[in-house]
């Protein structure tokens, strides 16, 4: 295996034209290196494996499951978030919450497609979900609308071995701690039983119909049909079971919606959004905010706390969103995911479209969009970190820049808005 990092001769190191070119050549032939070489010849691996075997060890994993499902591991470098030479610090291949637009990852066609599909599997399952509701606490249309998000009702097959996902995250990956537990995690999975065939996965390790991630096996497998065993694979009502399990653990408020669509105001416009900004419905009723679909509130309403969400800035609906918008944020932890999940079980329930349309505008570019959140950060802006991403926090200190810029507030990374705050940090800068 070639080491990092790649020693250029010293003829080339003064000539960027060549060094890149050389460089771009080396992470090629180490990419195909890697995947080429056997495991087995790998001495950091080995010992990066050795070294995994305490804490397997007292997880409960035998010696022998150890061996087993890590004997001639190769890690697979196709797999999105690893931390290798030449993939940006950013990279969020496979993550469509971070790679698509708004406006396609909430589309219309497709919600009432799956919306449809619920509905039929709402009565399908009724004496299931019933059940669920009275045990967890979790109403149907949630549950349901987990199931459809993540795997289209059971349509959609995983690609891949959990085990190889974890363990190359593990190994290479931009979050190594977090999935060294889920290896632990999913190891122990096998330890007690489940076939490692079962164990299909998605890029991030998640597994089953409601895609569970091998740590949160442990704690929300919930046997619903009562056989004696959890299967969160092929039987409904445990993944069902299970998901309802997992929502309730992180906090589901029991009889509450996630969240209202509202009409925004001058007086509460996009930059208004974000949990830091959280305040009674009664507050914000206060400002102008309206349900969209024209409905009043309600005093019960009135009472509850919420904060605004804006996915797409001002090209788009807007939302005022409860605790469970956060629940379901934690299971997945994606503003795009939870709305998605809300309208749909929405949309299951009965309900119908969003009244505001959503914009076409696409995914912007990564670099415009760090640049933006540097030249935030220097004006003294909030900015929670530098990622390239647009977040909730982005939106929001994008649309407190342009108000008091006097600038239409859209809240939304556009090449005007890189463009201004070029030009303001060109008006600042000491001369």
């Amino acid at each position: 295996m070639i080491d990092w990092p790649v020693t250029l001769p010293r003829r080339h190191r003064s000539k960027p034209g060549i060094l890149a070119a050389v460089l771009a050549s080396a992470m090629a032939i180490v990419a195909a290196a890697a995947v080429a070489t056997p495991a087995a010849a790998d001495a950091r691996l080995d010992a990066w494996i050795e070294g995994l075997w305490p804490d397997a060890k007292a997880a409960g994993v035998s010696r022998a499951t150890f061996d087993k499902a890590l004997s001639g591991f190769t890690p697979d470098l196709k797999l999105p978030d690893l931390d290798l030479p030449g993939r940006p610090s950013n990279d969020s291949r496979g993550q469509a919450e971070f790679t698509r637009a708004p406006s396609e990852y909430l589309d219309r066609a497709y919600l009432m497609r799956l919306a449809a599909t619920g509905r039929t599997l709402a009565a399908e399952h009724r004496a299931t979900l019933e059940k669920i509701e009275r045990e967890l606490g979790v109403d149907r249309y949630s549950v349901l609308a987990i199931w459809g998000r993540e795997t289209a009702f059971g349509h959609h097959k995983l690609p891949y071995d959990a085990i190889t996902v974890v363990a190359t995250q593990a190994y290479l990956g931009r979050r190594k701690d977090m999935f060294r537990t889920e290896l632990i995690a999913a190891l122990k999975m096998l330890d007690s039983g489940v076939p490692r065939s079962l164990m299909r996965a998605s890029w991030a390790g998640a597994m089953g119909l409601t895609q569970f991630m091998p740590s949160e096996y442990f704690k929300h497998a919930h046997d619903l049909d009562g056989d004696g065993k959890t299967d969160i694979w092929h039987s409904v009502p445990d993944a069902l079971a299970s998901a309802a399990s997992q929502l309730k653990g992180k906090g589901w408020v029991a009889g509450q919606t996630w969240g209202y669509e509202v009409k925004l105001t001058r007086a509460a416009d996009c930059g208004f959004e974000g949990p830091t900004q959280e305040r009674p419905i009664s507050e914000w009723a206060k400002l102008g905010l309206k349900r969209a679909n024209g409905k009043p509130w309600t005093d019960a309403q009135l009472a509850l706390n919420a904060y605004m969400m804006s996915p797409a800035g001002g090209y788009g609906p807007s939302f005022l969103v409860l605790e469970n918008y956060n629940v379901i944020r934690r299971y997945n932890m994606s503003d795009l995911y939870a709305v998605f999940v809300g309208n749909l079980a929405d949309r299951i329930a009965g309900g119908g479209d969003f009244v505001t349309p959503w914009g076409g505008m696409g995914p912007q570019k990564t670099r415009n969009i760090e640049e933006i959140q540097q030249r935030l950060q220097a004006l003294g802006y909030d900015v929670e970190k530098i990622d390239g991403k647009v977040g909730s926090n982005t939106r929001k200190v994008i649309g407190q820049y342009e108000r008091a810029s006097n600038l239409k507030v859209d809240c939304w990374p556009s090449d005007a808005v890189l463009d201004h705050v070029r030009k303001t940090a060109s008006r600042e800068s000491p001369r």
